[in-house]
């Protein structure tokens, strides 16, 4: 197919005013960038992405002095998987289809999580969650209080990472969460137990990361690299702070990044509603060339994409990655955490933020979420359950099938409620099949080497860069891997204009 050049701003205006009129719909944040005309076909650097890496990146190459840049960013906002919607019959409440909460903030006087700082900035609405201490449980029979297995499941976590950092003193193989459990002598075998493991290993540290680890079970799970990830983030001797705060702000969260990106970009500075096709490097620079038809030119490019899209084939590179970015991009996976929403006339469920119900098949929609909760939405009449890993897929494939999605999801509820009524409203994301993301967050697998993580953030022949969670070693899966990684590349991105010693190979 032959490729055809069109000029950026032959129809710059017409499209900002498309997404000048959206985001006005999305958001309050970001409808204010300074009017400076289009953005170039040639600049110094592209930045492909708008979510967390991306803005930040752009940020950070302002400080450095260096403005000329252009975001390319598929959507008509800024943001990436931070992303909101309206839901309830009559649209008043804002659910978050991706990223809920700020996993660690600052203990005492000691490192503070920058997005949790980026957050108090842009004054974001947030309640802490305890999602540990306020829970009620309930099996396939109703309510049942299994509250001590829960504790020894957390105990198990816990010394499932103390395993790991003794075996990688000792210059050990790592090994997945589920080998190193039965090292310990710790094996679920009743549906209570693993209702138990799989809120602490699937779901918590899945949530944890959009709390970190995992939307797969135990065996598929590195337990290096999840003693490292919860370490750096909710211990307080070496990372942040062991406190959830979800975003309650009827702007959403993306507001952070959208409310930020306005405190220095102008429109000459971004193009919105392009998807990018595909990425040409050579020694002498980088052509990108989106799905309208848009050419683009620049010394650097970096690309934020999430590691699915780059598993992926929807955005070509010609030439192919080397070998060994290809293999550190396959050795990490992009699993699917999905959240289904329900509204209901009243509440008539649990008064403590969290049901934990344990079904005879591990996995079966099992934590339930209420936002009909103090400080949160009350009097709403919702509620959400998460569900990960092979249901999280299953549901993929429904299509957002929302009949069939509420027959089995209400099956479920009336186990724990039988009176259940029906629900008057239902929505569910999908972050798995969509074609920017193809998946809800990074993890890295029983595979897992250190030289892996390093390899996937490093440039590729001088002038293509890498970043976003998925390339951060201690943070992949939280917002705070996205910020430093955009951070850390931005930074180097500018030692190498300024200084052409600084720049990385271009072999």
């Amino acid at each position: 197919m032959p490729r055809f050049r069109v000029s950026v701003a032959a129809v710059f205006l017409s499209l900002l005013t498309g997404a000048v009129a959206q985001a006005a719909n999305a958001t309050q944040c970001q409808s204010n960038l300074t009017q400076a005309g289009a953005p170039p076909n040639s600049t110094k650097v592209l930045i492909l992405g708008g979510g967390m890496a991306g803005v930040i990146a752009a940020r950070t190459l302002q400080q450095q002095g260096i403005t000329d840049y252009v975001i390319v960013e598929a959507k008509h906002v800024f943001g990436g998987r931070m992303s909101q919607t309206t839901f309830g019959t009559n649209g008043s409440y804002v659910i978050e289809k991706g990223a809920n909460w700020i996993h660690g903030t600052q203990t005492g006087s000691g490192p503070a999580n920058p997005v949790w700082l980026l957050a108090k900035n842009h004054s974001l609405q947030m309640v802490e969650s305890h999602l540990f201490t306020n829970i009620t449980f309930f099996d396939y029979n109703g309510p049942n209080d299994y509250s001590a297995t829960f504790n020894a499941s957390l105990t198990a976590f816990d010394n499932a990472r103390a395993l790991a950092g003794q075996r990688w003193q000792q210059n050990q193989t790592d090994l997945d969460l589920r080998s190193a459990y039965n090292y310990m002598g710790v094996s679920p075998k009743t549906p209570q137990e693993e209702a138990c493991e799989y809120y602490q290993i699937d779901y918590t540290d899945a949530y944890r990361s959009h709390r970190s680890l995992d939307a797969q079970d135990a065996s598929q799970t590195s337990s290096l690299a999840a003693a490292w990830n919860y370490n750096y983030t909710f211990d307080s001797d070496v990372g942040y702070s062991d406190v959830d705060m979800l975003s309650v702000d009827p702007r959403g969260i993306a507001c952070i990044v959208q409310a930020e990106a306005a405190t220095f970009l102008n429109t000459s500075q971004v193009l919105f509603n392009q998807s990018v096709k595909t990425i040409q490097y050579s020694q002498s620079g980088v052509t990108v060339q989106t799905e309208s038809g848009y050419t683009l030119s620049a010394d650097h490019a970096l690309v934020t994409f999430s590691v699915g899209v780059l598993q992926g084939t929807d955005v070509s590179f010609e030439p192919a990655l080397p070998d060994w970015k290809r293999v550190a991009i396959s050795n990490i996976e992009m699993p699917v955490y999905t959240k289904i929403f329900l509204q209901f006339e009243k509440k008539f469920w649990f008064d403590t933020e969290i049901g934990l119900y344990a079904d005879q098949q591990k996995g079966r929609y099992p934590v339930w979420q209420s936002l009909d909760y103090p400080g949160i939405y009350p009097g709403s009449g919702i509620i959400f359950v998460t569900v990960t890993g092979d249901y999280a897929n299953y549901l993929e494939q429904l299509n957002k099938n929302t009949t069939q999605v509420q027959l089995e999801v209400m099956e479920v509820l009336r186990r724990m409620y039988p009176n259940a009524p029906d629900p008057i409203d239902i929505f569910l994301p999908v972050w798995g099949r969509a074609p920017l993301f193809r998946g809800s967050y990074s993890n890295w697998g029983a595979s897992f080497r250190p030289q892996h993580s390093y390899e996937l953030r490093a440039p590729v022949n001088g002038h293509l860069w890498f970043a976003g969670e998925g390339t951060s070693l201690k943070y992949f899966g939280f917002l705070q891997g996205a910020y430093l990684e955009g951070e850390n590349a931005a930074n180097n991105i500018a030692a190498c204009i300024k200084n052409s010693t600084r720049c990385p190979s271009t072999s």
